[in-house]
C-alpha cells in the first residue's frame, strides 16, 4: 500500500460542516440545525395533536367528552385500546417497545442520543390509540419522544457527530413541548432542567431557537391562545400564606406516593405485554365507571375545576383514581405521558384546598380556581423535581402573572417535602436508577461529551503499508507527519509509528532498500478505529480499556471502505481537558 494522506474538506461541504459541529463552540452550526429541528418537530407534533383531536371529535363529538359515554363504553373503550396496542406490539422486542421521556434519557446515556425510528413509530401510533381510547395519560411524554426522535433522525441521516446529537435531542424536546402546549419558555427549561440536566450558553441558545421556531409554526396552524382561559386571580391576604404552605406539604406527600406507585407497577415489567396492557385498560375502565373525569388527559376536568364546577367528592375521586390509573398506565409501559395527569391531580388537590379554604375563611380566601393553578404547579414540580419548569409551564398555560409569588412558595414546599422528607427523586431518575444508569453524568463526562473526536484529532499523518521501499519512506517523512499509520497486507490498521523512529532507522541503515515497519526498532502504539461521529468521551473509554494506545478516526466513504481522517492519543484528550478546565 502506498502513501496516503487525508484531504482537507472543502468549505461549505457536509464534511466541513461535521467538523465544525465536532468543536465545542459550534454555535452558528447548531443554531442553523435548531431552525430545521423546530420546523420538523413542530410539524410532527401538530399532526400528532390533530389526529388525536379529530379522532376524539369523530367518536365523542368533542376533544374530551368521555363523561358523556355510557357505563359500558367507559369500560370498553380503554380496555379495547390497550388490548389493541398490546396486539400491535406483541411481535416487537422489548427494546423496540420503549417509549417516552425515560427512553429519550436512556438513549442519551447509552447511545449518544441515537433514537430508533421504530420506537418513534410505536410512540406515534400507540400514543394516538391510547389517548383516543381514554387511557389515563398525557400527551407530553409522547410529544417529547417524538420531538427528540425527529431531531435525532436528522442527525443520524447526515451522520452528524455525537456531541451535537445531545444538543439536537434537547432542541427536539423543547420544540415538542413548545408546539404542543404553546409554552416555549417551559419547553426550553424542561429540556435543560429535566432532559439534559445542565445549563450551558452554547447549548441553551439553539434550544431557544428550536422552541421559538416550533411555536411560530404552531401559532400559524393551531392558534396562539393560552391553554386555559382563567381570570387574573391573586392571593387575597397574607393570612393565606400558611394555608399555601400546608397545601404544599400535602401535595409533596402525594407526589412521593405517586412516584412510588409508578415504580410498584413497573415491577411487573417482566409480565407479557398483552397482559400488562390489558390490566392497565381494565383498571382505567373500572375507575371510569365511578369517575369518568379520569379518562384521557383530563384537561376538560382541569378547566372545570378552575371554574369551580366540580364538587368536593368528585375532586377527591379524581385525586385517588387519576393517580392510580396513570401510575398503572405509565408503570406497565403504555405509550402515554404523566405530565398532563400530574397537572390534573395537582389541580384537583388545589380545588379541594380552595373549597375548604373558602369554607373556613370566606372573606380572606382566594378563589378555588386560584388554588387549582397553584396545585398544578406544585404537583408537577414535586413529581418531576423540576421547580422552574413547573413554574413556567403553569404561568404560560394560564397567562396569570399573579401566580408567581404564591406558586414559587408552594412549589418550593412541595418539592422539598417530596425530595427531603420522602427521599423521592424525579420519577424519570427513579426509573433510570432501576435500569442501572447514572443520570446526570459527572461534570468531566459532560465536558468530554461536548466535543467530537474530529475536533481534537491530529491530521498530520501518513498511512503506509507494512513493507515499504526506502523511497516511499523518505517521501512520507518529507511531509513532516506527527504519526505514521501502518497497515498489514490486508490493509488493516496495525500500529502507529513515530516519524523519528523511521528517520533514525533510515539514517543508520543507508543500504536498506525495503523496510518492514513492524520490525524496525522503535516504540509503536497499537491502534484501533473509532467512528468519526464519536465524542471525546467515547475515545477516552476506548483508550482506558488498555487494549490500544492510539485511535484512528474513520468515516465510511463507500461500502467496506473506511479512510483514516486523523489520530487520537491520550495526550490529545489530556490537552483538550486542560484547555477546557
Amino acid at each position: 500500500m502506498g502513501l496516503k494522506t487525508i484531504t482537507p474538506p472543502r468549505i461549505f461541504s457536509i464534511e466541513f460542516f461535521r467538523r465544525q459541529l465536532a468543536t465545542v463552540d459550534a454555535l452558528p452550526q447548531l443554531s442553523f440545525l435548531a431552525v430545521a429541528v423546530g420546523l420538523i418537530t413542530g410539524a410532527v407534533i401538530i399532526i400528532f395533536r390533530m389526529l388525536i383531536d379529530y379522532a376524539l371529535i369523530w367518536m365523542l363529538g368533542s376533544n374530551e367528552g368521555f363523561e358523556e359515554l355510557t357505563s359500558v363504553y367507559r369500560l370498553v373503550y380503554p380496555l379495547t385500546g390497550c388490548v389493541l396496542i398490546g396486539l400491535l406490539l406483541l411481535r416487537l422486542r422489548p427494546s423496540e417497545r420503549r417509549v417516552g421521556v425515560v427512553h429519550v434519557m436512556e438513549r442519551l446515556t447509552r447511545h449518544q442520543g441515537h433514537l430508533p425510528l421504530k420506537n418513534a413509530v410505536v410512540q406515534f401510533f400507540g400514543g394516538i390509540i391510547a389517548l383516543v381510547s381514554g387511557v389515563s395519560g398525557g400527551r407530553e411524554g409522547p410529544a417529547i419522544h417524538l420531538g427528540a426522535a425527529s431531531a435525532s433522525l436528522i442527525g443520524q441521516t447526515f451522520q452528524l457527530p455525537n456531541n451535537s446529537m445531545r444538543v439536537l435531542v434537547a432542541c427536539g424536546s423543547a420544540a415538542a413541548i413548545a408546539s404542543a402546549f404553546n409554552t416555549p419558555i417551559a419547553g426550553v427549561i424542561f429540556a435543560m432542567e429535566v432532559v439534559m440536566m445542565e445549563y450551558a450558553i452554547g447549548r441553551l441558545l439553539p434550544v431557544i431557537i428550536a422552541a421559538v421556531t416550533s411555536t411560530f409554526l404552531s401559532h400559524y396552524f393551531v392558534g396562539s391562545e393560552a391553554a386555559f382561559a382563567v381570570s387574573a386571580d391573586s392571593i387575597q391576604s397574607l393570612a393565606e400564606v400558611p394555608y399555601i404552605v400546608f397545601a404544599g406539604v400535602i401535595i409533596g406527600c402525594l407526589a412521593a406516593a405517586f412516584n412510588k406507585t409508578i415504580q410498584w407497577f413497573a415491577r411487573f415489567s417482566h409480565w407479557p405485554v398483552l397482559v400488562r396492557f390489558a390490566l392497565a385498560g381494565a383498571i382505567t375502565g373500572a375507575a371510569a365507571l365511578v369517575t369518568p373525569e379520569i379518562m384521557g388527559v383530563g384537561y376538560d376536568s382541569l378547566s372545570a375545576a378552575m371554574l369551580g364546577n366540580l364538587t368536593l367528592t368528585t375532586l377527591i375521586a379524581i385525586v385517588i383514581l387519576k393517580s392510580i390509573t396513570n401510575a398503572a398506565a405509565v408503570g406497565f409501559g403504555l405509550p402515554v405521558g404523566l405530565i398532563g395527569p400530574t397537572l390534573v391531580i395537582g389541580a384537583a388537590v388545589g380545588g379541594i384546598v380552595g373549597i375548604i379554604g373558602q369554607q373556613l375563611q370566606p372573606e380572606n380566601a382566594a378563589s378555588v380556581g386560584f388554588y387549582v393553578m397553584l396545585g398544578m404547579s406544585a404537583m408537577m414540580a414535586a413529581v418531576l423535581q423540576a421547580p422552574l419548569a413547573a413554574l413556567m409551564a403553569v404561568l404560560e398555560l394560564t397567562a396569570n402573572p399573579h401566580l408567581i409569588l404564591p406558586a414559587m412558595l408552594i412549589i418550593v414546599v412541595a418539592t422539598l417535602m417530596a425530595s427531603e422528607v420522602f427521599k423521592s427523586k424525579s420519577v424519570y431518575l427513579m426509573t433510570l436508577d432501576s435500569l442501572g444508569l447514572q443520570y446526570p453524568r459527572g461534570p468531566m463526562t459532560l465536558h468530554l461529551q461536548n466535543a467530537g473526536v474530529t475536533a481534537i484529532m491530529s491530521r498530520e499523518f501518513v498511512r503506509l503499508s507494512q513493507i515499504v521501499s526506502r523511497l516511499e519512506a523518505e517521501r512520507a517523512l518529507e511531509k513532516n507527519p506527527h504519526w505514521i499509520i501502518v497497515d498489514n497486507d490486508m490493509g488493516q490498521l496495525r500500529s502507529a509509528l513515530t516519524p523519528a523512529d523511521l528517520r533514525a532507522f533510515l539514517t543508520q541503515h543507508e543500504d536498506v532498500d525495503e523496510i518492514d515497519l513492524l520490525k524496525l526498532p522503535g516504540r509503536r502504539k497499537d491502534v484501533a478505529g473509532i467512528d468519526a461521529r464519536a465524542t471525546v468521551e467515547q475515545a477516552q473509554i476506548a483508550l482506558s480499556a488498555g487494549e490500544v494506545e492510539a485511535l484512528c478516526v474513520q468515516r465510511m466513504s463507500a461500502p467496506m471502505i473506511f479512510p483514516v481522517m486523523g489520530v487520537i492519543t491520550q495526550e490529545s484528550i489530556d490537552n483538550y481537558t486542560e484547555v477546557g478546565l
